[in-house]
């Protein structure tokens, strides 16, 4: 995705520390005076995030987004303000306060969570090195994520489209940490039921899972959020039933369209994908998020952590099912 960057702090320490941060810097400019139209989408609400009432209040995102592990949401929070403030002089000063972005999964499975080992230098860390190059799989925020009873972690994938004689983007990145291991859809293929069936061990789905989706397509607050909601069939297409324990939150912002912090004394103007042209956008969300899920496991290793656990490798386990 032309333009958004993104950073990875990745922490391990023998086998019980296994956590770390992802940072998403929307756009190069200055986010809080140049803020992205944004939405958010809640599909099962059993999480920690910060910022998202006022992002469905007022349509917009003002700072990077973080995602981290769930005990060191404030921890993020605290790192990501003072990165604000640094940059902006006039928040809480001259001006309002600033709303901090940040999105959790709980890895306490493979991490000593209770040793709140991230650190607000960890977030600025994530945040300094962000690039439009990044790694997947076991690494940053996705360090000691689950996904399918397998290593989960950081996922991602995008689509090219046209609209009006224009090449657009979507991009997502997905931090994953649900599902269990029989629901598990590749391509339309059941492999987690012979998983399943071959007696590998198996979990009741909990978990979470942490979607966010970027697109340089002129849409509204409004059909930002009608793209988020598709997140949902994304992750259905992998297996995902939203289990009552996993909180599922999905958060789409465009860069085409952004709204001045300061006004500048007349109303200003955004351009709008035409209703019947959005099911394009909406077909390329869907594909990324069940591609970014995929990715997530393909790209990660077999990891050993807290108390001995262990999450295989999907490719290790797809192989085990073909012989």
């Amino acid at each position: 995705m032309p333009g958004v960057r993104v950073g990875h702090v990745t922490l391990k320490n023998g086998d019980d520390v296994n956590t770390g941060v992802t940072a998403i810097i929307p756009h190069e400019g200055n986010i809080f005076r140049d803020k992205p139209l944004a939405a958010s989408h809640v599909i099962n609400g059993y999480g920690k995030s910060v910022g998202l009432v006022q992002v469905d209040e007022l349509g917009t995102i003002e700072t990077p987004l973080v995602l981290t592990n769930t005990l060191s949401v404030g921890t993020a929070s605290t790192a990501l303000i003072r990165y604000m403030l640094e940059r902006n002089e006039d928040i809480g000063d001259t001006t309002s306060t600033v709303n901090p972005m940040v999105f959790e999964c709980n890895d306490g499975h493979l991490n000593d969570i209770r040793g709140l080992h991230v650190t607000e230098q960890h977030v600025l860390d994530a945040l300094a090195c962000a690039s439009e190059t990044f790694e997947e799989g076991d690494v940053g925020a996705g360090t000691g994520m689950s996904c399918y009873s397998m290593k989960g972690g950081i996922g991602s994938a995008s689509r090219v489209f046209e609209l009006y004689g224009e090449t657009y983007t979507l991009g997502a990145l997905l931090l994953t940490n649900f599902g269990s291991q029989r629901d598990l859809m590749i391509a339309g293929d059941a492999v987690g039921e012979r998983m399943y069936r071959a007696n590998h061990p198996d979990e009741a789905e909990k978990g979470s899972v942490i979607v966010i989706l970027a697109t340089d397509a002129p849409l509204s607050a409004r059909q930002l959020a009608r793209v988020a909601r598709r997140a949902q069939s994304g992750l259905a297409r992998t297996g995902s039933i939203a289990g009552n324990g996993s909180g599922e939150i999905a958060l789409a912002f465009t860069t085409r369209n952004r709204l001045p912090h300061y006004e500048t004394g007349k109303p200003h103007t955004i351009e709008l994908v035409y209703e019947e042209d959005i099911d394009v956008v909406f077909r390329a969300a869907i594909e990324s998020v069940e591609e970014s899920v995929i990715s997530s496991m393909t790209h990660a290793h077999r990891v050993v952590g807290r108390k001995s656990h262990t999450r295989e490798c999907l490719a290790d386990e797809l192989r085990k099912i073909e012989k």
